[in-house]
């Protein structure tokens, strides 16, 4: 029986939030911080001292003795480097424990050694770290000890992002002003910020950590690279929402108290589809808390993973012929004085400024798929989207009967004059109760799809950062109310403008809007017809970033320059290429070292028990044996054969100087090699004797947890 967890005491209990501050912080630089955060103005220099003084002295109580600038590189994980509080020694051989206002807001970690893309050169090292104090700093438990985390952004020392926590934030900004002016035409005086919210629910896998060990393919690339598939998979349906087991229960329970005591809202736990597939869903925070809670969800169900004799893979596809792991990114808009810009309300068709939100919303993903579609590409998520569990790699919206309805009166007639209700759903038992029914279902097929007051981003990948969809989403927002102010603003008569203007974006980009089933091979043939961008992979998504449009939407709103995008294209195809190179190479060493000797000692096993009964009867039946010696030999030799082609293929893309062309040679070489020697090697495996078989099958992996 676990012990009862007082969950109110526990929240928030390692947080620098507003009710530490307000205990520690003198009055007046309590509220000036407090300004600072909500109004997003620059941080008053006279009391950072203050605040870097007090922040030290709780932290201090509560055990800390470093602390560290925790940032967001461009490898797409967190950074960290400890400083101890320790200033200098006293006479009497004592310390004294110091943190200043300028440690507090300023850190200098070498910026050569991280993805830059080219901004910064090997001999070029110096880069900066800047306290994001609207993201409130933590306190972090682990064998090194207590570490006073603060979140910050990191810039290279001429002043362009290397982070993935910079972009966000300027996109922010972005769409706060645009959004502000589209409240103002409709009277809105009130409201001085609209700020993206964000909930992304977070799947992952459990494997037991011994097993875990004897699959290279695990520890290095995080996925099986071989694996033949079990005599059951998920094809029962009994994984999903079922009973957790003790052990994993054990798990997510203290997985919870870790992020509460963080100050994250983890809400929801359960089981997911395939067998050992977990979710995790947050409760919706402002974007770049989002984000940071984000990293501090799957730094945490790593870490409290190895306490429970676990591993936990966040990889978008660790297992073949299973489904694969997402991160839904539930994006809405908010502003300060509880506006919703994404709630319809009860009569949508009457509700002229969602409709003109939601207009520009179609218009803007419409123009920018390829962008959005990018914001989810990574190498993992290759093998997951459009494998019949997760959204194609294809752009559309969903939203839903009752504003496809709407949509359709508006560009038929000029005019809505009704919306679609819900009604009353009657289970026809009489003690349970009649529920209310909505006006829409929901589609999971669909990538971005509208669910009630907020558009859920389902292609973004398990292990991804959740900050690159987001700056996309804020960004083209942007743009699209800015397209749209501009002209309202100057409109003589505003209501017939913005009915026209919400016809017309619904009439231009309609083609977005698909309601029907994004699984199906007629989706893809229809998406062709329509135009709709196709990127299958991440190389394929890659160049979406440095178009004339991107770079003009992105420059426009400050949100990157030319060089930052130009510097991530470079990134994104040098990652790619690294992580399928890696992969080959376990392939080639688990091939060569594990697996065809393993096939060779089976050989040898079966030719001598056939040696052996032949010798004791020469008249026995020794077909079984030699079709099998013949079947096996057939398959290793196709194996040894791959194997070389593997190798070959490898070397010829290393040895590309190009970023781009080795890229894509990994994409349309490697690739397809690695996949012509697991064929081989998975038939094998469901031949040879399992105590020769060098590692643990599927069935050990995600039945055995």
């Amino acid at each position: 029986m676990s012990e009862a967890v007082n969950v109110a005491e526990l929240f928030g209990k390692n947080v620098f939030n507003e009710t530490v501050m307000r205990q520690h912080l003198p009055k007046t630089v309590f509220k000036k911080l407090k300004k600072t955060i909500e109004d997003g103005a620059e941080l008053d220099p006279s009391i950072a001292d203050a605040v870097a003084h007090a922040m030290k002295e709780w932290a201090i109580e509560r055990g800390a003795t470093h602390y560290t600038h925790w940032f967001q590189p461009l490898t797409g994980i967190t950074a960290e480097k400890h400083d101890s509080f320790i200033s200098s020694p006293t006479s009497e051989g004592k310390v004294i424990m110091e943190f200043s206002g300028k440690e507090l807001v300023k850190g200098e970690p070498d910026a050569s050694s991280f993805p830059s893309g080219g901004l910064r050169a090997t001999f070029e090292a110096r880069g900066y770290t800047a306290w994001d104090c609207t993201s409130p700093a933590f306190l972090r438990e682990d064998a090194i000890g207590v570490t006073l985390c603060i979140p910050t952004a990191f810039c290279s020392y001429t002043g362009e992002a290397l982070d993935k926590k910079t972009p966000l934030l300027r996109s922010m900004e972005a769409v706060d002003e645009q959004a502000l002016r589209i409240l103002r035409l409709f009277g809105n005086a009130t409201a001085k910020r609209v700020t993206p919210s964000v909930g992304p629910e977070q799947e992952y896998f459990l494997v037991d950590h011994e097993k875990y060990l004897q699959r290279k393919d695990l520890i290095y690339a995080g996925r099986t690279l071989f694996g033949a598939a079990p005599p059951k998979g998920q094809e029962m349906e009994d994984h999903y929402f079922g009973a957790i087991r003790e052990r994993v229960a054990a798990y997510m329970k203290e997985v919870n108290e870790e992020l509460w005591k963080l100050g994250v809202p983890a809400k929801t736990q359960h089981n997911e589809v395939a067998p050992a597939q977990h979710e995790l869903a947050p409760i919706y925070e402002q974007a770049n808390i989002a984000v940071d809670h984000n990293q501090l969800v799957m730094e945490t169900l790593k870490k409290v993973a190895g306490r429970h004799g676990l591993n936990c893979l966040l990889h978008e596809k660790p297992f073949a012929g299973v489904n694969g792991s997402g991160k839904h990114n539930n994006w809405s808009l908010t502003s300060d004085d509880g506006i919703n810009l994404l709630n319809p309300g009860e009569t949508p068709h009457e509700n002229i400024q969602f409709l003109l939100v939601l207009s520009c919303i179609l218009k803007a993903v419409d123009l920018h798929a390829d962008l959005l579609r990018e914001s989810a590409a990574d190498v993992g998520n290759d093998h997951r989207l459009g494998a019949n569990e997760a959204p194609p790699a294809i752009i559309s919206i969903f939203i839903g009967e009752q504003l496809e309805d709407v949509v359709d009166q508006l560009c038929s007639t000029g005019e809505a004059t009704h919306s679609k209700s819900g009604g009353t759903l009657k289970t026809g038992v009489r003690t349970l109760p009649d529920l209310f029914k909505d006006a829409t279902d929901r589609n999971r097929t669909s990538p971005f799809a509208f669910t009630g007051n907020k558009f859920e981003f389902r292609m973004v990948g398990s292990s991804d950062s959740i900050s690159s969809p987001n700056v996309i989403l804020n960004t083209i927002a942007a743009e699209a109310f800015k397209e749209a102010a501009d002209i309202l603003e100057k409109a003589e008569d505003f209501d017939a403008a913005v009915h026209d203007m919400i016809k017309e974006n619904l009439i231009a980009h309609r083609r977005i809007i698909f309601n029907g089933n994004g699984y199906s091979e007629a989706w893809v043939e229809e998406a062709e017809r329509r135009g709709l961008p196709h990127l299958k992979t991440m190389v394929d998504a890659i160049p979406a970033l440095i178009t004339d449009a991107s770079i003009k939407m992105f420059e426009e709103f400050k949100v990157f320059t030319r060089a930052e995008l130009e510097s991530r294209v470079e990134i994104e195809y040098e990652a790619y290429s690294k992580a399928i190179n890696i992969e080959a190479r376990i392939m080639i060493d688990m091939a060569g070292k594990q697996i065809i000797p393993a096939v060779i000692r089976y050989v040898s096993v079966l030719a001598d028990s056939l040696s052996k009964v032949k010798s004791a009867c020469a008249a026995a039946d020794t077909s079984v044996q030699e079709e099998l010696l013949v079947e096996v030999s057939e398959y290793l030799s196709d194996a040894k054969v791959a194997l070389a082609a593997l190798l070959d293929a490898a070397e010829g893309c290393a040895a590309m100087e190009s970023g781009k062309d080795q890229a894509i040679a990994c994409r349309d070489q490697v690739v397809p090699a690695m996949n012509a020697l697991r064929t081989p090697v998975d038939k094998l495996e469901m031949i040879v004797d399992k105590d020769l078989w060098p590692m643990p099958s599927y069935g050990d992996l995600i039945f055995e947890v």
